[in-house]
């Protein structure tokens, strides 16, 4: 209780409690939370794919649903995000049938059945009895790795993809792959000091994740004229530099295929990241989560870093792996139902019960996410009677896909001072564009960087919503963009068409 109120300014008093404890209270106005009082390293968090080029491409959206007539196109394509079903790829058809029985489970009533059997298959069926039987209800809580049952199937799907075996207690379901990278980087990060090597050009996740914990990022560059590689030799020089800077590298990122870059490693390369690791005692973070999306699979195979690393020799057997996988990617594309998970290979036990108890702080992955994941590690097979619309589906998108890939590449290769890679994996390409002079200084004008000028102007002229390379990361001194390939394919000539459209006329009005 308060005894004294004393009145010492215009806008803050004195105040004497019980104990005698003297407290100043300020009647000033305004916001007790301001960008001036936030976390500081939330501040310093950047994610381009998510950036300024989306809200406006938002923007323009909402426009064209206003007033129409003031935009020069009938519809804003989002080619800056991986996001397949909101450019209409179809989902698969068995695993939304699964997903609504498992949501409704009225359905699968005794007395239900004959109406029921007549609108899904009987492996769908079974499937979500299945899983009801090992959930209980998708409203409740899991555990907190998620559901036992799905993580062996997951295990499973691992045992066949490597050939070698895998521990249901060794894998933790998550909210997307996204969730999982951020948990383990936290782990990792024991202070300023401690530094993860990331690629550049780099999925912004990882340097946003880095900013928030204020761990070290610790570049090193892919090389583009070799098809976006790496070597050895620029990964010692990577560590060697940050070292001399005092940084403690605890880790190494490796995004296989590659984002944004699509380039696909071969099993003598991931050999060599392994081999580097291991001599320098770093942990691996796998983010395999494009593995599926391998469009030169006689040429370039997706090989997993946990086979590659279980086939060499036994010095190598103890090397730390962690491993993430996703709902969100290959021919599924559920990104809005948040499934993931990753394996962790090698880990110490006392850092798995960490793991765990930091996933019990959220309680549990989501559940329908956890159910994709089933879907996704345990298809149909032949013999089911939902394989054939399965497999016609998953072949019908890939190809398309493939299609896509290699359509876009020759559109962005005909333009002006653009060179781009062919994509091996993935769902993205990465061109290099030359800017004029005159469009570096118009850029700066803008207080813009010269790639972001060009995709922003791209934006508005097209409505094409694609994501400066800097939001990535380049070498200095080149600019590019990253674009998905997803755009419906029906739709791609008119979609390359203004893309050139657009280029010729900017190279024109900046031309030095």
């Amino acid at each position: 209780m308060i005894r004294t109120l004393l009145r010492t300014t215009k806008t803050s008093y004195i105040q004497l409690n019980q104990h005698n404890t003297i407290r100043f209270a300020s009647t000033k106005h305004g916001k007790v939370l301001t960008t001036e009082t936030m976390h500081p390293l939330v501040k310093s968090v950047e994610y381009a794919v998510r950036g300024a080029l989306p809200i406006r491409a938002e923007a323009l959206s909402q426009q064209l649903k206003k007033d129409p007539s003031k935009l020069n196109f009938d519809r804003v394509v989002f080619c800056n995000i991986g996001n397949p079903q909101q450019l209409n790829q179809k989902p698969i058809t068995f695993f939304r049938q699964v997903a609504s029985l498992c949501e409704n489970p009225e359905l699968l009533k005794t007395e239900n059945r004959a109406l029921v059997s007549k609108l899904y298959p009987a492996d769908a069926i079974a499937r979500a009895q299945v899983l009801l039987k090992n959930i209980g209800s998708v409203g409740a809580y899991s555990h907190s790795k998620g559901i036992t049952h799905i993580r062996e199937n997951v295990a499973k799907f691992i045992e066949r993809r490597d050939g070698y075996a895998a521990n249901p207690d060794d894998i933790f379901l998550t909210q997307g792959a996204s969730e999982g990278v951020q948990k383990v980087i936290q782990l990792l990060t024991q202070n300023q000091q401690s530094g993860i090597m990331i690629p550049i050009p780099q999925y912004p996740l990882y340097s946003a994740t880095l900013s928030l914990v204020d761990a070290a990022p610790v570049p090193y560059y892919l090389n583009e004229s070799q098809s976006w590689g790496l070597s050895r030799e620029d990964l010692q020089k990577s560590v060697d530099e940050a070292r001399q800077k005092g940084v403690d590298v605890r880790a190494l990122v490796i995004i296989n295929p590659g984002n944004p870059t699509g380039q696909c490693l071969s099993e003598d390369n991931i050999k060599e990241i392994i081999q580097f690791c291991h001599e320098e005692r770093i942990v691996l973070l796998a983010d395999e989560v494009y593995q599926t999306n391998i469009y030169q699979p006689e040429r370039r195979p997706f090989h997993s870093f946990k086979k590659v690393l279980k086939s060499m020799g036994p010095e190598y057997q103890e090397q730390e792996l962690f491993s993430f996988h996703s709902t969100s990617k290959g021919m599924i594309g559920e990104c809005g139902r948040r499934g993931g998970y990753f394996e962790c290979v090698n880990i110490d036990p006392a850092i798995m019960e960490q793991l765990y108890k930091i996933s019990s702080i959220s309680l549990c992955p989501n559940v329908h996410g956890q159910i994709m994941v089933d879907l996704m590690t345990n298809p149909p097979v032949e013999g089911d009677e939902s394989y054939p619309q399965y497999k016609a589906e998953v072949d019908a998108i890939f190809q398309s896909l493939g299609r896509r890939a290699t359509k876009l590449a020759q559109c962005f290769n005909g333009l002006e001072g653009v060179t781009c890679n062919d994509a091996e994996g993935a769902m993205y390409l990465f061109p290099q564009i030359s800017l004029p002079n005159k469009a570096i200084e118009a850029a700066k004008k803008e207080g813009m960087t010269p790639d972001s000028f060009y995709a922003m102007g791209m934006l508005e002229a097209t409505g094409v919503c694609v994501i400066p390379g800097s939001g990535f990361g380049q070498e200095p001194g080149t600019f590019h963009f990253r674009s998905t390939f997803l755009p419906e394919e029906n739709l791609f000539d008119k979609f390359c068409g203004s893309l050139e459209d657009f280029h010729k006329s900017f190279m024109d009005k900046y031309r030095d």
